[in-house]
This record gives C-alpha cells, sequence and structure tokens, in this order.
C-alpha cells in the first residue's frame, strides 16, 4: 500500500493530527499564529467534529473542558495572549481534570510578529502544573497531537500544546497516519466529588497532581520525543521545539544534544544522563529560559560541575525568535570547531525599506477615525483604541490611537482616564468582534459607574485581522449554519445606553455630525460606524484625481494616508489596483479634483 504525504503548514499538520486522534469537539479564538488549525478542522469536518469560534477563549476552554467531562476528545486553540483570557478556567481546570482527552493548544508568537508579548506557553505551564508539548517541526506536530491526547486522557489532566510561529506557518512534507481507534464517549456521569470543586478537594488534587508530574517527569524521559543525540567531546548543547530545527541545520559534526519535547514536566532522568561527562553546555530556546533553568537545578540538586550558558548569562539573546542565523552566530563562539564560521554564510543583502502597518486602501475604519478627528479638532479628546486592525489608526497622519492594551481594555482605559481627567472627552474604539469577545463588560462597568466616556464601535462585519472569521454579529457559525445577527445597538439598548447613533463612515458630513452630536453629552454614549470591510465587499467604482483641476496641495495624502493614493513625479496620482472606490478622498479634496472613473477610462 503507498504511503501518502501531503505538503502542509504546521497548523494544518496540528489540525489534521487531531482529527486522526479522533477529537469530537474545537472550539478557539481566532489569534495569529493559530487560527488556521480551526479552519482546517472545519474544512475537514465529515460532520462527526463539532467546530466552533467561540465569543472569546475563556468561552471556548469551558465548552472544551464540557465536552471532556463528557468523555469526548476535545481541542482548544489560541494564541499565546489568549491563554491570559482563559487561564481562570485552566487553573481549575488543572486541579478537577477531565476525563476525554483535551488539549490546549496555544501558540506563542516570539519576536513578537503580530503580537503584544512575547510570553512563553512553558512558564504558564509550570505555574498551572499541566503538562506541556513542544513540537519542533510540522511532521513531529502532526504525531505529537495524538500522543498529547493520549498522555491526557491516561492521566486525566488537560494538557498544553505549545508550537511556535514557524512551526505553525512553516511547511513540510507529512507522512499521513491511519486513524486512530478511539473509543466513543461515556457521556457524563454525575460525580460531585469529582467536577464540583471546593477548597478541600483542591487541596487533595494538588497532592495528586505533584505526584503525577513526579511520575510524568520519569514517564517522559523515556518519550521518544525527547531524546540525546550522542557526540564526541566534552561540550553539549540542549534545546527544544523550532530551535532544535535550527541547531540540526547548523552543526557540522557530532555534538552532544539534548531535544526536549516535553518542557513540563521537566523529562530529569533523561536530562541528568546528557549532563553527566559534559563540563560545558549550552541551552538554544526562544522567549524564557526554561529549559537552561531546569539543567541549572539538576546541576545544583546532583551537584555536578557543568556549566550551564545561554540566556541567563547573556551567550544567547535574551528576546526575539531564534534563526539559523542567530543559532549559527551562537554556536560559532560556543563550538567554532564544529560549526562552520558564520562569517562564510554572510551574503549582502539590499537594505529594504521600513514598511510599517497601514489600515488598508479603501478601509471603513480611516473614514471612522478621520471623522472623529474632525469632529474633535481644537477640543481635548485622548483616543484609547483596542487590538484589530484598528491598532493601525496610531500611524500617521490619523495618529488616533493613544493607547493600546489588550482586547477590550479600550472601554476601561477610557474610564479610568476619565476620573482622573474629567475635563477631557475619552473616546474608545472597538471592533464590531472585540465587542463580542471582551468589550461588553466594560460598557456594563462605565453604565453601572455613571463614566463619561464615547464609545466608537467600528462595525465591518467581520473578524477582519486575524482572517474574517464569523463573529456572533455576521449571522453565521463555523459550521456553516445560519445564525440570528446578535446586534450591537441591542446589547447596548439592554444594558442602559440610551445615547445610540449610527453612522456610514464613508459618508463624511454624515459621521461627522454623528460625532458632534454626542460628543457634549453626559453618560455612556455610542457611535456605531457601519461599513463593511473591503474583503468582505467589493468596490462598485473606483476614483481618480483630475490632473486639470489638482492644485498638489496633498490634502488627500497629509490628512488620510491612503495607501492608493502616491506621488509620481510631482503628480499626485491613485493606484488603480489600490484602489477600493471608498470615496473618502474625494469629499476631503479642496479643488473637487478626485472623481469616480468613467467606464471608458
Amino acid at each position: 500500500m503507498s504511503v501518502e504525504k501531503k505538503i502542509l503548514m504546521g497548523n494544518e499538520a496540528i489540525a489534521l493530527g487531531a482529527i486522526r486522534a479522533g477529537v469530537r469537539m474545537a472550539a478557539g479564538y481566532p489569534g495569529t499564529p493559530s487560527t488556521e488549525i480551526l479552519e482546517t478542522i472545519a474544512k475537514e469536518n465529515d460532520g462527526s467534529i463539532h467546530v466552533e469560534w467561540s465569543v472569546n477563549e475563556k468561552a471556548a476552554m469551558e465548552v472544551g473542558a464540557g465536552a471532556a467531562y463528557a468523555g469526548a476528545r476535545s481541542l482548544v486553540t489560541m494564541k499565546q495572549v489568549g491563554l491570559n483570557v482563559a487561564s481562570d478556567p485552566l487553573m481549575s481546570l488543572a486541579y478537577v481534570g477531565v476525563k476525554g482527552g483535551m488539549v490546549i493548544v496555544s501558540a506563542d508568537d516570539p519576536g513578537p510578529i503580530s503580537s503584544q508579548t512575547e510570553q512563553d506557553t512553558r512558564l504558564f505551564g509550570q505555574f498551572s502544573k499541566l503538562p506541556v508539548f513542544d513540537p519542533s517541526s510540522p511532521e513531529e506536530a502532526y504525531e505529537m497531537i495524538g500522543e498529547a491526547f493520549a498522555y491526557s486522557e491516561k492521566y486525566s489532566t488537560p494538557v498544553l500544546f505549545r508550537p511556535t510561529t514557524r512551526v505553525c506557518h512553516g511547511r513540510a512534507s507529512v507522512t499521513m497516519l491511519p486513524d486512530l481507534e478511539i473509543a466513543e464517549p461515556e457521556g457524563f456521569i454525575k460525580d460531585t466529588q469529582r467536577w464540583v470543586i471546593f477548597p478541600r478537594l483542591s487541596y487533595q488534587n494538588h497532592i495528586k497532581i505533584e505526584d503525577r508530574n513526579v511520575e510524568l517527569s520519569n514517564v517522559f524521559s523515556a518519550y521518544p520525543r525527547n531524546l540525546i543525540e550522542k557526540g564526541d567531546g566534552r561540550k553539549g548543547i540542549a534545546t527544544g521545539g523550532v530551535s532544535y530545527a535550527y541547531v540540526k541545520e547548523v552543526l557540522q559534526s557530532d555534538v552532544s544534544v539534548l531535544k526536549v519535547g516535553t518542557p513540563h514536566p521537566f523529562p530529569e532522568k533523561l536530562a541528568l544522563e546528557f549532563l553527566k561527562g559534559l563540563d560545558e553546555v549550552l541551552v538554544i530556546e526562544e522567549l524564557e529560559p526554561v529549559i537552561e533553568r531546569a539543567l541549572l537545578v539538576i546541576v545544583g540538586k546532583y551537584h555536578l560541575n557543568t556549566v550551564i550558558l545561554g540566556k541567563l548569562t547573556r551567550d544567547t539573546k535574551i528576546a526575539g525568535e531564534n534563526s539559523v542565523e542567530s543559532v549559527r552566530a551562537d554556536l560559532a563562539k560556543f563550538i567554532p570547531e564544529k560549526v562552520e564560521d558564520a562569517a562564510n554564510h554572510s551574503m549582502e543583502t539590499l537594505q529594504l525599506p521600513i514598511r510599517p502597518p497601514v489600515l488598508c486602501a479603501g478601509c471603513p475604519h480611516r473614514a471612522s477615525f478621520y471623522a472623529v478627528k474632525k469632529a474633535m479638532r481644537g477640543r481635548k479628546a485622548v483616543f484609547s483604541g483596542d487590538i484589530g486592525c484598528y491598532t493601525l489608526g496610531n500611524a500617521k497622519p490619523l495618529d488616533m490611537c493613544d493607547t493600546c492594551l489588550c482586547m477590550g481594555a479600550d472601554v476601561t482605559i477610557a474610564q479610568g482616564l476619565h476620573i482622573i481627567e474629567p475635563d477631557t472627552t475619552n473616546f474608545s474604539f472597538i471592533g464590531d468582534s472585540t465587542f463580542f469577545a471582551s468589550g461588553i463588560t466594560g460598557v456594563v462597568n462605565a453604565v453601572y459607574n455613571q463614566t463619561d466616556i464615547v464609545l466608537v464601535v467600528l462595525d465591518n462585519s467581520t473578524t477582519a485581522m486575524t482572517g474574517h472569521q464569523p463573529h456572533p454579529g455576521t449571522g453565521m457559525t463555523m459550521m456553516g449554519d445560519v445564525a440570528a445577527k446578535i446586534r450591537i445597538d441591542k446589547i447596548l439598548e439592554g444594558i442602559g445606553v440610551a445615547d445610540i447613533v449610527k453612522a456610514n463612515p464613508l459618508n463624511l458630513e454624515e459621521a461627522v455630525a454623528a460625532v458632534e452630536k454626542v460628543r457634549d453629552e453626559k453618560g455612556v454614549r455610542v457611535i456605531i460606524f457601519q461599513a463593511p470591510c473591503i474583503a468582505v465587499t467589493k468596490p462598485k467604482t473606483q476614483y481618480r484625481i483630475q490632473e486639470e483641476k489638482c492644485t498638489k496641495c496633498q490634502v488627500c495624502i497629509k490628512q488620510i494616508g491612503c495607501p492608493a493614493i502616491t506621488i509620481n513625479d510631482g503628480r499626485v496620482e491613485i493606484e488603480k489596483s489600490l484602489c477600493f472606490g471608498c470615496g473618502l478622498c474625494s469629499q476631503i479634496c479642496p479643488g473637487k479634483a478626485i472623481g469616480e472613473v468613467t467606464d471608458h477610462e
């Protein structure tokens, strides 16, 4: 029988591995670099798996726990900052445990490439006392996810699965394996001594967890994903995750290598075997010195003379992601005789221009920000932003995002600012998906505490930044079912907001008037700017510069910063391939020199 191989993105490999392992319920919240996992499960679903974009990570964690309580295998996906949102149920779930296998994918983002923080899920594993699986490649992730489910069921515990960006988005040839034979879920069996968390039960379970993790440390010392590659000499390298792949690419000759696939509980016996006979070990890992600290503990515990080098000794960089080049440089200093000189691999490269991310041409958020800016010109105001495309409103010339902390914090940061500076008009900008995910609670807080803020909901009918996933306001579920649209204005009315104005941000006059209507009122006022994302609705027209009318004042460039508007040989031009026909530029042009493209142009 021929062996089937597929070229897969790491996230696709994780998804297919979970399907192979018999997952019955998959829930998550979109966030780079994890998003494609759930999308792939939905695409490959034969109808036996319930797949959902939950309203946020906390909800996904709890839905997944319920499925695992009933004996089904469940998968919960998020990015590393999403684990913060889900940490409340996670910490209790670590004590309660599960019946069906439950794998929580928390995709870390070293760099960070598209995140607020560089936090390390391995530390969250130590904090929650949960096992952590750390794949080094898409191929390994495909098989490891099934093993993670098996360990979860055997030890009645949720487990963390920690791919990083380069594993999630890297591609590799993956050998497809037969589906695993999984028993049907038993169903939920009532047992208040198991499923109802009480202080006394938590105390008893804490003891069991500590004993279990000692056992798992021994078990993981024999787990094939943790291994020692014997080499010559008295120096060694300890590594894990995608850094292992970099190390293997760089090494030119035999060097002892410890690969750690389960950083928690740490495979102590295996590491002890590795350390004996070595004078120095360099640890290559991303983000926190998790492996490095574990080895230092073992060195102290067993009175070894091995010197451990890494982030703590500044022999490797303390932040950012690793690369083949950075690992080559680190190893060239540590074992120059084993590594081809990094200088031999240097090549002249062009210095590319810095291109900071900007709002897309035609994005309705640009028009929303501009309308607020125009209406508040000359007035004292602070603009609190949030996580999403609209964070890019901070870029000049808009400069309309003064704060950005985490999802939903725009609403509450604005409240804190207003309490201290009541003479300032505080705006909070939030997207439609983020409103459902984490904004509602903050609005309730403002209404209850009678705080003056202007909430601006940027409703573009999708979850744009992470790839246009549906949300409760779109009327579509991930299973493809049509659902009732949950209306943001009705939610706001239900929690006591009386002053709600709707406007089309692409109609500048209407949008400015909406801001002017609420800016001087008291209490919680809401403007809902409604216009679909350009990826959802394509343009019906385009615009061009009428050269005979253009005075080259460049107001269109200096005030809105649309990437479709450029200067070419002193002439202002609109790039046809970028124009999405929003018409904002034509509304701000003082010389009326921007008009629609006619059919014959």
